[in-house]
């Protein structure tokens, strides 16, 4: 049963989740502040700038009521300033008026008014009226200055819409802070939590738990990460039940002969049987069945590691599988069997190692000759798609029965008849790793009526005028005796 390791902190998160948080918090908050100290700066420049504008507008109006004053009065000594006092009243201000002179004429003080002043006194200048709590206006009459307004307003004032923005941001910069912090640990979770999972998985595969699996569904990359190691934990656990089954089965094969040929040699050793030619003849036997097991064994070995050992170059796979059944044919008569080749186009072009291919194809034509009956025939055909080149093996033997077809090119299975012959199980495991290891596959098939078909399937080679190997010819380092094997 496939189990779910449990996490080892199931609240919290690892080191690794800890520097991301941290991380994110950073960022967070440094955005933050700097869009917090730039909406206080621009908040502030704004009201300013529209608390001066007011100001200056003030200026004008309490200017215009000036002016009339003047006009009215045909002078500055008997003119009544109420109407500009009042303005600038209603603008919290207290008003200051000059004449061309720049000499006060009025200035009114708390709730006093002083009219008609003469004199140099330097009271708050039109210089000023750019200061952030002054303003002041000419006073105009008939095109000409007859003098000035001058406004000063209370200390603090326009401060209570400052005060309101920066409230206002400052509870926005704690609403978006909070929101970041909250964003910043939930990315963070799903960040980690699959990654978490998957190393506690690789914990508890390490411990002895193939069982274990990460089963994590999270997008992108990181899902990604997790299927592949939940893929890699099945073929571990495959792997391993496969070397199980092997160790089973290599014990089973070698029992019987060592029990065998143990318990001959007991009955040698108390004579209990004569050392007759015959019985040291079965003992012999034994022995190389014993031999034969061990060789298999590691003719599978070394076609399982072909994949890192190969020798490509261009091969003729038709004249490959001729010569392959002219190295079997003596085997194939032998047996009591007829052969025939049917070639196809030639040259038909394969990257292969030409050995170990021919190897594959003499493990086929012996694993006919040893399970056909005499009389059957075997007929080699090569042919070609415009993808695949194909060679065929088919009898006219007795067939495979269909429950055992998915289980031929096994390990160390062998069906009833092969149990019956003596076979090892391990020939046509051969086969099938050493076309594997070229990119190809090799299937079996078998009618009712008796007769099998062994189809390998090779991806052709494309050809731009290079050289092509004609057959099995050249060194065979790699398989000098594993290229003949006898009856598997």
């Amino acid at each position: 049963m496939i189990r779910e390791p449990r996490p080892s902190r199931p609240g919290g998160l690892g080191p690794l989740g800890r520097r991301l948080f941290a991380a994110f918090a950073v960022v967070a908050l440094a955005s933050v502040a700097l869009l917090t100290a730039a909406a206080l700066v621009g908040t502030d420049l704004g009201l300013s700038s529209a608390h001066r504008a007011d100001r200056q507008r003030t200026a004008s109006r309490v200017a215009e009521a000036a002016a009339d004053a003047y006009r009215a009065a045909g002078g500055w000594q008997a003119a009544d300033l109420s109407a500009a006092r009042s303005a600038a009243a209603g603008a919290d201000a207290v008003l200051t008026v000059r004449n061309a002179d720049d000499e006060v004429v009025f200035r009114a003080s708390g709730t006093d008014d002083e009219h008609g002043m003469s004199g140099t006194d330097r009271g708050p200048r039109e210089q000023d009226a750019g200061s952030p709590a002054r303003a002041g206006a000419p006073v105009v009459v008939g095109g000409n200055a007859v003098g000035s307004v001058h406004l000063a307003f209370p200390a603090g004032s326009g401060t209570s819409g400052l005060s309101a923005a920066w409230g206002w941001i400052a509870a926005a910069t704690a609403a978006a802070l909070a929101a970041a912090l909250a964003v910043s640990w939930f990315v963070t979770r799903r960040l980690t939590a699959p990654v978490v999972r998957v190393a506690a998985t690789a914990r508890a595969l390490a411990a002895g738990d193939r069982a274990a699996r990460a089963r994590v569904e999270a997008p992108g990359e990181l899902g990604d990460l997790a299927r592949a190691f939940d893929a890699m934990a099945d073929d571990v656990g495959r792997a391993e039940r496969a070397r199980h089954r092997l160790a089973a089965d290599v014990a089973h094969e070698l029992r019987t002969p060592l029990a065998s040929l143990r318990a001959g040699l007991e009955e040698l050793r108390d004579g209990f049987a004569d050392p007759s030619a015959r019985r040291l003849a079965s003992l012999h036997d034994q022995a190389l069945r014993l031999g034969r097991v061990v060789d298999d064994l590691g003719e599978l070995a070394e076609a399982e590691s072909a994949r890192f050992s190969l020798r490509l170059a261009e091969v003729d796979l038709a004249a490959l599988a001729g010569a392959a059944v002219a190295e079997r044919e003596a085997e194939l008569h032998t047996a009591g069997m007829t052969v025939r080749t049917v070639p196809g186009p030639a040259p038909l072009t394969v990257r292969a190692d030409a050995d170990r291919l021919h190897q594959a194809l003499g493990n086929l034509l012996s694993n006919t000759a040893r399970h056909c009956r005499p009389g059957d025939s075997v007929t080699v055909t090569t042919s070609a798609t415009s993808t695949e080149a194909l060679v065929e093996v088919a009898d006219t033997g007795p067939g495979i029965p269909a429950e055992e077809l998915p289980h031929v090119f096994d390990r160390l299975w062998r069906g009833a008849r092969a149990r019956a012959g003596g076979g090892s199980g391990i020939g046509l495991a051969v086969v099938k790793e050493l076309v594997t290891a070229h990119g190809g596959t090799v299937t079996a098939d078998s009618g009712p009526g008796g007769g099998t078909r062994m189809t390998i399937r090779l991806p052709r080679a494309a050809t731009h005028g290079g050289r092509t190997v004609p057959g099995a010819g050249g060194s065979r380092d790699l398989a000098s005796g594993s290229n003949t094997p006898g009856g598997i």
